[in-house]
């Protein structure tokens, strides 16, 4: 658990700058402030990692790139939806990272691979880029088809929501799966044992 919260800390810094101005722009509705404010957000976040002289990653840059050009692109229209679609692009991004059938090993404990079947393993990862295509899918309808305060509820809670209880039901269901296997071995063990003669 603690490294998959470890991994999602990245994604949390490349949607900064897109939930700053979700909350910018629903608290003042000013374009130009929210904008302007992502933007920058987004020049800092590198020039702080390259200050620690630590290197950028590559999600990170994009980010960069998408907040700069999205937002210059609102500040010339004056449109919000330019920004408002950056998540899409984020989702899309990861969701097809997680496309990879074996994104998930890094993050299982090597005594939970002895008692989780690869296929369930596999799966849930192909479950989980489905969130993030659903998620991107849902935030490009809302973005298009209604304002911007639509858009601020959903960024706001939906995708949290979302990864919240998907991450119980994956977790429990691990913990089901490897304790019934465990069990199980247990259980072989003993009746192992009481037939081999004395």
């Amino acid at each position: 658990m603690k490294n998959l919260f470890y991994a999602a800390r990245p994604i949390l810094s490349d949607m900064l700058s897109t939930l700053i101005f979700a909350a910018l722009f629903s608290l003042t509705n000013n374009i130009y402030l929210s904008t302007g404010v992502a933007v920058a957000l987004g020049i800092g976040q590198v020039l702080y990692e390259k200050l620690r002289g630590k290197p950028v990653p590559g999600m990170q840059w994009a980010s960069l790139g998408l907040v700069t050009v999205l937002g210059g692109a609102t500040l010339l229209t004056g449109d919000p939806r330019f920004v408002m679609i950056k998540p899409t692009i984020v989702y899309l991004t990861i969701g097809a990272a997680m496309m990879q059938r074996d994104w998930m090993d890094r993050y299982i404990p090597p005594v939970a691979k002895t008692l989780l079947p690869t296929s369930l393993i596999i799966a849930w990862g192909y479950i989980w880029a489905g969130l993030m295509f659903v998620t991107a899918a849902a935030n490009l309808f809302i973005a298009v088809t209604m304002d911007h305060k639509a858009w601020v509820m959903f960024i706001g809670v939906f995708p949290l929501a979302s990864k919240l209880c998907l991450f119980a039901a994956h977790y429990l269901t691990f913990r089901y799966v490897a304790i019934r296997n465990r069990r199980t071995e247990l259980a072989g063990g003993v009746q192992t044992t009481e037939v081999q003669p004395a």
